[in-house]
């Protein structure tokens, strides 16, 4: 994909800035009953013979006597860092101690921490070849879910977030035999490259084919024809392969709530591509066969890194969802997946829903200008301009919210009972948004991911992109467009009658 422009970087340093200051980063664990020992993923690993090399989670442990950090979490206020530990060992995330360390303010996660002995953490991503500018670490607060009856915060991808880890210990090179999982939603995704978990090159560029093995799960169709969606992929660079040679119909994708995202590949012949419901039942293999026969795939030429949330590139156009994921030495049995996938069933993943109510009114206030989100003269013409105004009490600044799925939403304008839509359906930064009839297509859906503190982020779903104040403006007429997330309150807004 073509470069993002990054002439707004500068927007960033308004939540960044502070951060270069040193704070005092603090564990915080308390007692809680834990998972059963010897019987958490990276322990079902190990016992077939294929131990993980790399183990992240934002939501539970994945040894049965983990006891450490699960990821970090830095306050916009004042640059201070956050250890989030688990409740005790081999638990679930003490999503309180980052709900009381972000209080009045509002937090980005900036590591994930690797839970085997080799520190293989991942860090928020640096540019590269399609996208040279660095990415940006996610909303800490965005996912909110329950894992063991714990609330837990899993990692929301939007288009401009992602990580990695260029220099790490004992993942696969070469021709080396690898698996991997990870643990996804099937209702957070979209078409662009490249929602990745896995193993990628080391200096952010596209190095050329066989020199990725990542899993992909999303709605992108690289090898026409596909079948169904959204699916998980295999990233073997300049590709993502549903199967074979890269077309693969039997692979018809997986759209529950929670998915089992797997991949393995014996790094000569084979690879194999496996889903299933993370939240009930198996996995079913969607791909058992020979590697492509493509020049670069036979035998393979991984190079090592990690990323997730996107390509090796740095291609971040992408979306999706993570709550844990692995990565392991050796190309695990079939009987250690299934184990794995009953122990990650055995979590109990689950998502509320609450917020917004379905067919109420609202006004958007935007944190950083004060003002709401407005059509400009109350025009109600398909292509009516959308600002920011001061508060008027008109129905011209009222939004009625309708679902049409798992927390996407059509924003209709009251007075002029067309949608919030992005215009031309575009995909570049600083697309711009107006009013259109509803023509039931993702440029019209968006979804509401919180913040913190009563504010919210709206993601339009076709781009990945945020609701954001043009140049952080303060002005009555400030426009609204689209942006990569930024970490900033330009991109913030109150949902409020």
């Amino acid at each position: 994909m073509a470069p993002w422009s990054s002439t707004r970087w500068r927007r960033s340093i308004l939540a960044l800035g502070a951060a270069a200051a040193l704070g005092m980063t603090v564990l915080v664990t308390a007692s809680a009953p834990a998972q059963a020992a010897g019987t958490l993923s990276c322990d079902i690993y190990a016992n077939g013979g294929t131990p993980c090399v790399a183990a992240h989670s934002t939501t539970r442990a994945l040894f049965g006597t983990y006891n450490g950090a699960l990821y970090q979490v830095r306050r916009w206020s004042d640059g201070a860092t956050a250890n989030i530990g688990v409740l005790s060992a081999g638990g679930y995330a003490n999503a309180a101690a980052q709900d009381s360390f972000c209080s009045g303010t509002y937090c980005t996660i900036v590591r994930i921490y690797d839970q085997t002995s080799r520190h293989n953490d991942l860090t928020i991503a640096p540019g590269g070849g399609a996208n040279p500018t660095a990415d940006q670490g996610s909303n800490a607060a965005a996912l909110p879910v329950t894992a063991g009856g714990h609330k837990v915060y899993g990692v929301y991808i939007s288009a401009g977030n992602g990580y990695r880890n260029n220099a790490t210990n004992g993942i696969a090179t070469g021709s080396q035999p690898e698996g991997m999982y990870m643990v996804t939603e099937g209702t957070h995704t979209n078409d662009r490259c490249c929602f990745d978990y896995g193993n990628a090159e080391t200096n952010n560029m596209d190095t050329g084919n066989g020199d990725m093995d990542a899993i992909y799960f999303g709605t992108l169709c690289w090898f026409s024809p596909c079948a169904g969606g959204p699916r998980v992929a295999a990233d073997l660079e300049n590709g993502l392969f549903a199967g074979g040679n890269g077309s693969w119909t039997a692979n018809t994708g997986r759209s529950s709530a929670f998915v089992t995202a797997v991949l393995k590949n014996n790094g000569t012949t084979t690879y194999a591509i496996k889903d299933g419901n993370a939240q009930s039942g198996g996995l079913t293999t969607r791909y058992n066969g020979g590697l492509p026969t493509q020049a670069g795939y036979r035998p393979m030429t991984k190079q090592g890194a990690i990323i997730l949330g996107i390509g090796g590139d740095n291609s971040n156009g992408s979306v999706g969802s993570f709550f844990e994921g692995v990565m392991t030495s050796g190309y695990p049995s079939d009987a250690t997946e299934n184990s794995v996938q009953a122990n990650i069933v055995s979590v109990g993943y689950s998502k509320s829903v609450g917020f917004p109510v379905n067919g109420a009114t609202y006004r958007l206030t935007n944190l950083q200008s004060g003002k709401v989100l407005d059509a400009v003269n109350c025009g109600t013409a398909n292509g009516t301009q959308i600002d920011q105004w001061q508060p008027l009490g008109n129905t011209c600044q009222q939004w009625r919210f309708n679902s049409v799925g798992a927390n996407k939403w059509t924003l209709t304008n009251v007075n002029a009972n067309k949608v919030l839509d992005a215009v031309g359906c575009g995909q570049a930064l600083g697309t711009a948004v107006n009013l259109w009839q509803s023509l039931g297509n993702l440029c019209q859906q968006w979804a509401v991911i919180p913040a913190g503190n009563g504010r919210y982020e709206l993601v339009v779903e076709n781009s990945g992109m945020v609701l954001d104040d043009q140049d952080c403006g303060t002005a009555n007429g400030t426009p609204a467009r689209l942006w990569m997330w930024l970490n900033n309150p330009c991109q913030l807004w109150s949902i409020a009658p």
